[in-house]
């Protein structure tokens, strides 16, 4: 694989397997650059978050490498890796106010106390929770909560950070929302980030690239323009374009009558 200067991640020849499902993962490649926003778009068991658990370290890979920047991390625990994972379910402590629960890892680093109270306030800031500081997670809303959780990922100051298809058990409005701040944030941040979803319109309209896999195998990885304009295969047409179109055609008729059409 060719290596390119701004390239943060490269995966190479990952596989994994279970007893029962040998081939979860096949031998995956790819790279991840710079600042970029990359969705890897797939339905349940194509081997997504798999994959997502692999690169934080959560889960070892049966073979394959993984490095960045240029340093090879295969082997490393989660903690060495610079990376943060936002997880489906948030995992906030309910025992904790929402500054707690951001300063919590930052305290588990042993940082100063001035710098963890200085760290958790500014993310807090950052995504408009400030004067949410202590109220339980509880007290949130389902978009607040998620705030939280990536307020704490961010805090720790990683340059990667893995999302687990965190929008999911929000209402649609909290998600379009959501979509804004968290572009408003990697552009603020300069932070790389790997996106796991199985919804087309979310990846398409976040993604600088989309990774489609499909049992365990990359179909396509480019711009979510070049997918649109060439998809790689029959499974990324039906599977990403016309999901797509279904969706369009499917409220076409009331954007119509909003218009005034007969």
């Amino acid at each position: 694989m060719d290596v390119q200067l701004n390239d943060k991640l490269v995966i190479e020849s990952i596989s994994k397997g279970y007893k029962g499902n040998p081939a979860v993962l096949k031998d995956i490649s790819f790279t991840v650059r710079d600042g970029e926003f990359l969705s890897l778009l797939g339905p349940s068991g194509c081997g997504k978050t798999t994959l997502l658990r692999i690169l934080i370290g959560l889960l070892p890979a049966d073979s394959g490498k993984i490095s960045k920047d240029g340093r090879d991390i295969t082997a490393l625990p989660p903690d060495k890796r610079g990376m943060g994972i936002v997880f489906q379910n948030y995992a906030l402590f309910e025992n904790m106010t929402v500054r707690q629960n951001v300063e919590y890892a930052l305290k588990l680093h042993k940082l100063p106390k001035a710098e963890v109270r200085e760290r958790s306030e500014h993310m807090l800031e950052a995504v408009g929770l400030a004067d949410q500081s202590r109220k339980y997670p509880r007290a949130l809303s389902g978009g607040q909560q998620q705030r939280v959780a990536i307020a704490r990922t961010l805090a720790l100051n990683p340059d990667v950070v893995l999302f687990d298809e965190p929008m999911s058990a929000l209402d649609v409005a909290t998600r379009l929302s959501m979509r804004t701040e968290l572009k408003q944030l990697q552009a603020k941040f300069g932070t790389t980030m790997l996106y796991v979803t199985h919804d087309q319109e979310e990846a398409f309209a976040l993604s600088d690239r989309i990774m489609i896999l499909d049992r365990g195998e990359i179909s396509q990885l480019d711009t979510p323009e070049r997918i649109a304009s060439e998809p790689a295969n029959e499974y990324v047409r039906s599977f990403v374009l016309d999901n797509l179109q279904a969706k369009v055609d499917s409220l076409a008729r009331f954007i119509r009558r909003g218009g005034g059409a007969s």
